[in-house]
């Protein structure tokens, strides 16, 4: 689930770059997609501690 929206919230802010690189019409200002990026980056944090903490419960 935070896999999924991690990658989810990642297309947004590649897609707000591409935009603005190609069509040069970004939806989102500099601070809008350094929120989205960050956002991104802790939810891919989160899905692989629990990926972890479900790995590490079952070795041990």
């Amino acid at each position: 689930m935070f896999l999924t929206g991690s990658f989810i919230v990642f297309l947004v802010f590649f897609s707000n770059v591409a935009l603005g690189a190609f069509a040069d019409s970004a939806f989102l200002g500099d601070v809008g997609e350094m929120l989205v990026l960050f956002f991104a980056t802790v939810l891919f944090v989160v899905a692989i501690l629990k990926k972890e903490a479900v790995r590490r419960k079952d070795d041990g």
